[in-house]
């Protein structure tokens, strides 16, 4: 195109100097007969030209698209090789290696990876400033220290209020003791490493950096829910290290002993419930809970939900909140385990009651992914999206906050760690 504008503008000038009469009339009448030669030539060039310089950018354009894709799937490849759950010599450099690869892309690569559990978010997602926590990894522990165990979360935000707020509470109550941390999920751990440089240890690596530093008396304070899956898995790894110590004890989770009936309450519960309860009508900024039932509001605390046995908590806290009479809150899980604690019964059971606002808030110790993304995500099958979906409310909101920054709670583990020191 650009070869064909200059012929006309060639035979444009030729137009006008024959119009203008310059020169002899026989060298204007020359040139015209040349730039007519010259056109059907310059013409025929361009037209073979064009489709090449066209197949070539088509080419290339696939090309370059290949090649981002391909940068942007070893990147997910390698993330996927660090989203497990058994660490091996090899995960300290595949967890560098990962995050060096993620930095060597473009924004528009960051945006292709995608694997079968690695996306975006993993490193690009902004959970707030991983210095404000600490993983409480030193030695030099002393004789006595309390090691508190949590399954553990990559937002960085919540781990700093949530977890370390628990930590903290427990080293004020109990200054003659080192308190150390251990994650019970790997996952969590690497991923933290991987993205922040931030090293926390497991419970097999706190354990044995216990043995190393020579303690003697060893308080575990798990921060748990419940006596669950998590709670087992423990138990076990600790009975390898048990003989290394003068003195092991383990404290109570959050809920105390599980019982046996749906119905079946206990002090911890009560204050739990208690707790929670005050904090989120606090947070809605209403009086008391009689306030916002009057205000037509109900609240929904969603937990985890488990197969294990011990998912008989989640019937014994939605039974602790009615001997409390607090008919407005109900609580729910995101696995639907039990049954009854599913999404579907909980918006049926808020809907029947015919309460038209609704505020949801996890029932969970640290406010993590379950909360950010399967209570309060923009997809449509997250609660938020559910709840709105469904037509029934004229508002619904979440507060996303675990239950490891209430004081409260923190209370309730100091009094467990207590219980086993005396």
């Amino acid at each position: 195109m650009k070869k064909r504008m200059q012929w006309l503008c060639t035979a444009a000038l030729m137009g006008s100097l024959v119009m203008g009469g310059c020169g002899e009339a026989a060298e204007p009448a020359a040139a015209t007969e040349a730039a007519a030669t010259e056109a059907p030539a310059a013409t025929e060039a361009a037209a073979t030209e064009a489709p090449a310089a066209t197949e070539a950018a088509a080419t290339e354009a696939p090309a370059a698209e290949n090649s981002d894709q391909e940068a942007a799937d070893a990147v997910a490849e390698m993330i996927d090789a660090i989203y497990v759950q058994e660490r091996t010599e090899q995960t300290d450099d595949q967890c560098k290696a990962a995050k060096a690869a993620w930095d060597a892309l473009t924004d528009a690569q960051k945006e292709m990876v995608e694997g079968e559990f690695a996306d975006p978010d993993y490193f690009g997602r902004d959970t707030g400033d991983a210095s404000k926590d600490d993983p409480r990894n030193q030695d030099e522990i002393g004789e006595k220290e309390i090691l508190v165990v949590s399954f553990g979360t990559s937002f960085n935000e919540s781990r700093a209020e949530d977890i370390k707020g628990i930590e903290d509470a427990l080293q004020k109550a109990y200054p003659d003791y080192a308190v150390r941390r251990a994650f019970t999920a790997q996952i969590i751990i690497n991923h933290v490493q991987a993205r922040d440089e931030e090293y926390i240890d497991s419970v097999e690596q706190a354990l044995e950096r216990a043995e190393a530093n020579g303690v003697k008396e060893l308080v575990i304070q798990p921060t748990h829910l419940m006596h669950g899956a998590e709670y087992d898995e423990l138990m076990a790894a600790l009975a390898a290290h048990e003989s290394s110590f003068a003195s092991v004890k383990v404290a109570e989770p959050l809920l105390g002993t599980v019982g046996a009936s749906t119905t079946e309450t206990n002090a911890d519960k009560k204050a739990v419930a208690e707790a929670l309860v005050g904090e989120a009508v606090k947070t809605a900024g209403y009086a008391d809970l009689a306030a916002a039932e009057a205000d037509g509001t109900a609240f929904v605390f969603m937990g985890h939900g488990t197969s294990h046995t011990a998912k008989v908590s989640y019937l014994q806290m939605q039974a602790q909140m009615e001997e409390l009479g607090y008919a407005n809150v109900f609580v729910g899980t995101v696995e639907g385990e039990p049954e009854e604690t599913s999404s579907e019964s909980i918006l049926e059971a808020v809907t029947a009651a015919g309460y038209k606002k609704v505020v949801l808030r996890p029932l969970m110790v640290v406010a993590g992914d379950h909360a950010h993304n399967d209570m309060a995500g923009e997809e449509e099958d997250s609660w938020l999206s559910v709840f709105k979906a469904s037509g029934n409310f004229e508002s619904v909101d979440t507060q996303i906050s675990g239950l490891g920054r209430i004081p409260a709670v923190q209370d309730i583990y100091v009094a467990h760690t207590a219980d086993v020191i005396k």
